[in-house]
C-alpha cells in the first residue's frame, strides 16, 4: 500500500517532538518510580501486568502531544487516546518492558512514533518519525523517513548501522515471548528449532529496544510474534533507517515481526517465517 509521507521539514519537527516527549515521559517513570513497584492491573493474563506508572506515563504523553499537535490522533497501549483530523497518528508505548520496570531491570523504554495510515490494519500504515528512549541508560534512538537513524546519549550523537553478519550460524538473535501459556509453549518450539542454527539467543524483554539493538549492531537479528503497533512502531522505523531489513507476513505486525542485518535477509526471513507457520499458525 502506497502511503504519502509528510515532507522532510514536518518529519524533522515531529521527530524532535517525539524525542522531547519520550525523554520527558522517561524521566517521569524513573524519577517517580517507587521503591517497590506494584501491579495496578492485568490484561491478557495474570503475568501481563500494568503498573500505575504505565498509565501516568501515557497520560503525560497524551497531554504533551495534544498540546503540541491538537489535530493528530493518538493510539496508546493503556486507557485513553484521541481521534484526529490531520491524517497523522501518534502510536505510543508509555513503558515498553513493563515487567522489567516492575523488577527494576534496566531494559525498558518509552516509544513514540508518528505514523500515516491506519495502525489497526496490517500493512496499512507506516511510521515516518519517532524515538525510543531508555531512561535508565539515557539512550535515545531517533529516526525519520529518509534521514537515517541515530543514537543520542547526553551531548554525544552517532549514526546507527546494523552489523555486517551474513551467516545465520554466526547470528546473535533476539526474541520475545507472549504472556499466554499456550502461545509461549509454541514460541518455545520455534526457539528449539532455531537455537542450533544460530550463534545464540537473547531475550531482553522490550520489543522496542530489541529493534533498536538490531539498528545499533548490538544483535544481528530479532523476531517476535504477537506484537501490537505500539510495541514496534518507533523501533521499526529506527531499524529501517539504520539500514536493517524489517519484515513479516504482511509487513511487521502481530502475525510476525522480524528484523536483521541486510546480509541475513534471505536465510533469517526464511527460517523464522517457516518456523512461525509450522509452530504458531498451523
Amino acid at each position: 500500500m502506497d502511503l504519502a509521507l509528510p515532507d522532510d521539514a514536518l518529519a524533522a519537527a515531529l521527530e524532535a517532538l517525539a524525542a522531547d516527549v519520550a525523554r520527558s515521559a522517561g524521566r517521569l517513570v524513573v524519577d517517580e518510580r517507587p521503591d517497590a513497584v506494584e501491579v495496578a492491573a492485568t490484561k491478557s493474563t495474570a503475568t501481563d501486568v500494568v503498573t500505575a506508572m504505565d498509565q501516568a506515563s501515557q497520560d503525560h504523553l497524551l497531554a504533551r502531544l495534544r498540546e503540541a499537535r491538537p489535530d493528530d490522533a493518538v493510539l496508546g497501549e493503556e486507557d485513553g487516546g484521541a481521534t484526529g483530523t490531520s491524517g497523522i497518528t501518534w502510536v505510543i508505548d508509555p513503558i515498553d518492558g513493563t515487567v522489567n520496570y516492575l523488577y527494576g531491570i534496566p531494559a525498558y523504554a518509552v516509544s513514540v512514533a508518528a505514523v500515516v495510515g491506519d495502525p489497526s490494519v496490517p500493512g496499512g500504515w507506516r511510521p515516518f518519525a519517532g524515538a525510543v528512549y531508555n531512561p535508565v541508560t539515557d539512550e535515545l534512538f531517533g529516526a525519520r523517513a529518509g534521514a537515517g537513524a541515530r543514537l543520542v546519549r547526553g551531548d554525544d550523537q552517532r549514526p546507527l548501522s546494523p552489523t555486517a553478519c551474513d551467516s545465520l550460524d554466526q547470528a546473535l538473535v533476539a526474541t520475545g515471548f507472549g504472556y499466554a501459556a499456550e502461545r509461549r509453549e509454541r514460541q518455545g518450539r520455534l526457539v528449539l528449532d532455531l537455537l542450533p542454527q544460530v550463534r545464540d539467543i537473547r531475550r531482553a524483554g522490550s520489543a522496542a529496544l530489541d529493534l533498536c539493538s538490531v539498528a545499533a549492531g548490538r544483535v544481528d537479528a530479532y523476531y517476535e510474534t504477537g506484537l501490537n503497533p505500539w510495541d514496534l512502531a518507533a523501533g521499526w522505523l529506527v531499524a529501517v533507517e539504520a539500514g536493517a531489513v524489517v519484515g513479516g507476513f504482511d509487513g511487521p505486525g502481530e502475525a510476525l515481526t522480524w528484523a536483521c542485518a541486510p546480509g541475513l535477509r534471505a536465510a533469517f526471513s526464511n527460517v523464522v517465517e517457516d518456523g512461525t507457520r509450522r509452530h504458531l499458525h498451523g
